[in-house]
């Protein structure tokens, strides 16, 4: 076979290959955004991220060593528009308090992200973040005046009851 009709053959399986595919049915379904909004929710209530945080902004001779963050979300649901209530106990450091919290969660695509901009968090202060959340796990940035950072962590699901043996 010259190397011409080797040519030529490989192109014809390349458009073969290429048509059979552009024929075969999706398989997947779309998602809407109304299906992407109940699966956050549900993700992420009853749920606990469990993650580090750095502090880069503070001077000092060495990096800090990253800390460790809890957020326990009991509830977690849209209210309006792109507000939704999280109703979390926040641990870190020293700190340990339970608040509802209004968040605007922005999506890019399928993948939800908190904005939150210079807002008043009850007994923690003023802080500015942006938390993605993708499958069981979510990374962001933070700051809340003169110190920020960044934190990442996994989420982790409430483990279902378990009935007493008889």
């Amino acid at each position: 076979m010259s190397k011409w009709m080797a040519a030529v053959l490989v192109v014809l399986l390349m458009v073969a290959r290429a048509e059979a595919q552009a024929t075969k049915p999706a398989t997947t379904k779309a998602v809407t955004q109304e299906d992407l909004e109940r699966q956050f929710a549900e993700m992420l209530s009853g749920s606990t991220l469990v993650g580090k945080f750095t502090e880069e902004r503070t001077p000092r001779p060495e990096p800090a060593k990253p800390g460790d963050d809890r957020y326990t979300l009991s509830k977690v649901q849209k209210l309006y528009g792109d507000n939704w209530l999280f109703v979390a106990r926040i641990q870190y450091g020293e700190h340990d308090v339970s608040v509802p919290i209004m968040l605007p969660v922005k999506w890019a695509g399928d993948t939800p992200v908190i904005t939150l901009t210079d807002a008043k968090i009850p007994g923690l202060g003023t802080y500015t973040a942006r938390v993605m959340f993708y499958r069981d796990e979510y990374a962001g940035t933070w700051s809340g005046g003169n110190h920020g950072g960044h934190l990442w962590g996994k989420i982790e699901r409430a483990k279902p009851a378990t009935q007493p043996s008889k």
